[in-house]
């Protein structure tokens, strides 16, 4: 069953700043229990097949696994709200954060679908990935919701280290510096003459956030004593 929102969290998270991009790299939570080495085993295994599969198509890459990142915050507001509902409750905050969150990492899939067109297999492979991850997600988020954000949390530090490897083919010539999309200008606010640096920059940013709500979703959950 869904676990009881600690008090205030998730408006204290929807109202933090985004972290400077320049500066995403936050310390890697340490596992401490066995739901945490579950979490981490699993983003470890997904890291590992968008490696073998993808090798160095960042931009194809990126199209496919953002439309994975956009589905936990989905399944995490729903169920939230299902449950405040149910319970005739506050939900602290965390129904806009987790709803907020898979919104903004599907303008991430708007974004860089102008940057690389997915190929029909590709496609295909969106369809199979996201049916079985949404519904594994949910059995996950209904059984242990602390270890659903553990694993996001993980999942998050995985995209945060994979837009910085993207960032750095970029700077050395690997990948084009090409004209950011309109989308993304719009949406981040960019200069009308950005470049894909300053999206990915952007994005990387985005996705640090993800990472530092989520572990702390997961931790405010573990010292309250709920799954």
């Amino acid at each position: 069953m869904t676990s009881t929102p600690p008090p205030d969290i998730g408006e204290k998270a929807h109202s933090q700043a985004s972290p400077p991009p320049d500066s995403p790299h936050g310390p890697h939570f340490a596992v401490q229990n066995f739901g945490d080495r579950m979490a981490l085993g699993c983003v470890k295994l997904l890291r590992m097949f968008a490696d073998v599969f993808f090798a160095g198509r960042y931009g194809h890459r990126v199209v496919v696994l953002e439309t994975v990142a956009g589905v936990p915050g989905m399944v995490g507001g729903t169920l939230q709200h299902l449950r405040a509902l149910r319970r005739i409750e506050n939900d602290q905050g965390w129904i806009r954060t987790l709803l907020d969150e898979a919104e903004n990492e599907r303008m991430h899939l708007m974004t860089f679908i102008e940057v690389a067109r997915p190929t029909w297999f590709e496609r295909q492979l969106i369809v199979v990935v996201q049916a079985i991850f949404y519904n594994l997600y949910f059995l996950v988020y209904l059984v242990s919701t602390r270890t659903a954000h553990r694993f996001v949390g993980y999942l998050e530090e995985e995209a945060v280290f994979s837009y910085t490897e993207y960032l750095a083919g970029v700077d050395d010539g690997t990948y084009r510096n090409v004209p950011a999309p309109g989308i993304a200008i719009d949406y981040w606010k960019l200069p009308p003459d950005a470049r894909l640096r300053e999206v990915i920059v952007a994005v990387r940013a985005d996705e640090a956030r993800h990472r530092d709500v989520n572990h702390e979703f997961a931790n405010a959950l573990s010292e309250s004593g709920t799954a």
